[in-house]
């Protein structure tokens, strides 16, 4: 699942979906479903305390090279680097900034968040391993 049967360069065009963390299964990765205190997988069936839950980055782009448009997602921690850390800390740091700031709003810092990628990954050139 994991081989790279070649590799494309090509430009970022879109963002193609403003959800680009989520809560990942341990044993599958699947997305699984929080409540404010458990949650469950519905692939494997594990669960836990919504505490516990592991986050993943799932970034769905469109991309163009020379001659074609393509929609790639990319998953998982080969995204760390451009994000500067895990997904779990990202989402950590998310939850915080919203507690320590009293924000009870959390779109204005999802807006904020989803404008900060856009201008990192739009526009840039990138190797896909596809």
């Amino acid at each position: 699942m994991n081989s790279v049967q070649g590799l494309l360069a090509a430009s970022v065009i879109s963002i193609q979906n403003s959800c680009f963390i989520y809560p990942a299964c341990q044993n599958c990765f699947s997305r699984l479903i929080l409540d404010s205190r458990r949650f469950n997988c519905l692939k494997c069936g594990c669960t836990g305390e919504a505490k516990d839950a592991s986050y993943r980055y799932r970034l769905s782009l469109k991309i163009a090279d020379t001659n074609d448009l393509f929609d790639i997602t990319v998953f998982g921690s080969c995204l760390d680097p451009f994000f500067g850390v895990t997904a779990e800390n990202l989402q950590r740091y998310i939850q915080d900034f919203n507690q320590l700031s009293g924000e009870t709003n959390t779109e204005s810092s999802a807006i904020a968040l989803v404008q900060a990628v856009e201008t990192c990954f739009i526009g840039k050139r990138f190797i896909f391993g596809v």
